[in-house]
């Protein structure tokens, strides 16, 4: 821990929750927002951490190796909790399946535990399912090849994305995804991800659940869909969201890019454990 903590990094300035949910981080490529994933976890605490799916992108590592400093430190902030007593769960996504083959053996490293899927209780009683949610998308599980095509240009607006913020930055404004707009003013964009969103809710109804904690789609959101409460964490690409259970069950959606604005918080750059 630095010397000059600011305020808020002190574990009495910090909220604590019961559980935080964060997903779609895409370590390993440029448009993950590590610093400021980063600056979240320093100033966020939890009894239950869930990482639901592609925080590593095995995808993108398997052609082309990037891994600066800043994906380092999100791995040892993560680190950092665990060893302080939050329990950590790896939900394995599309992206880092590479790990599916070693959820059979129930890998642990202290008290962090990967899993395909599990089950969360609210401090209400209420129980959810937790999964990244790739198996409900027909493109990704039958058609990896036009997903990875689409994955190409995917990244392709996300650098266009870093510029426009990089201008929004000096005349003051606050980040914008452009990624994100275009995904939701596209129809077929629109159209994907209700028919996502119907499809994980219909898997959760059939199972008993009272709801779904999920992530793949990059797009937060809590909803009730016919009894079903579904719950999205967002994506630390496009929008730095994470979704948390407050000490009574209220769960909320933080937008951790529009929090550090109001505040006017700039990530310290290299900061570690």
């Amino acid at each position: 821990m630095q010397d000059h903590e600011q305020a808020g990094d002190r574990p009495g300035d910090r909220p604590r929750y019961r559980a935080i949910w964060i997903s779609d981080v895409h370590l390993g490529t440029p448009g993950a927002q590590a610093e400021r994933l980063t600056a979240f976890l320093k100033t966020h605490d939890c009894d239950t951490l869930y990482l639901v799916g592609d925080i590593i992108d095995g995808w993108r590592l398997k052609g082309t190796f990037y891994w600066p400093q800043e994906h380092t430190n999100v791995v040892r902030r993560i680190l950092t909790k665990s060893k302080r007593g939050t329990r950590v769960f790896y939900v394995t996504g599309n992206h880092d399946d590479f790990l599916r083959k070693f959820v059979d053996y129930e890998l642990r490293m202290g008290n962090i535990r990967v899993v395909n899927d599990l089950v969360h209780e609210t401090a209400d009683g209420r129980r959810l399912l937790v999964l990244h949610g790739d198996l409900f998308d027909v493109v990704t599980r039958y058609h990896r090849w036009v997903a990875m095509v689409g994955d190409v240009a995917y990244t392709t607006l996300l650098r266009a994305n870093r510029y426009v913020n990089w201008v929004r930055a000096r005349l003051g404004y606050p980040y914008w995804s452009l990624s994100a707009f275009a995904k939701h003013k596209v129809k077929t964009a629109v159209n994907f991800i209700s028919e996502f969103e119907k499809a994980v809710a219909h898997e959760c109804r059939r199972r008993g659940f009272d709801g779904v904690v999920c992530g793949h789609i990059h797009h937060a959101e809590i909803k009730d869909l016919e009894g079903v409460t579904y719950y999205n964490s967002g994506d630390w690409v496009e929008s730095c969201t994470a979704l948390v259970e407050h000490p009574d069950g209220r769960m909320e959606i933080v937008n951790w890019a529009d929090e550090q604005h109001a505040r006017k918080v700039t990530p310290l750059r290299g900061a570690a454990a």
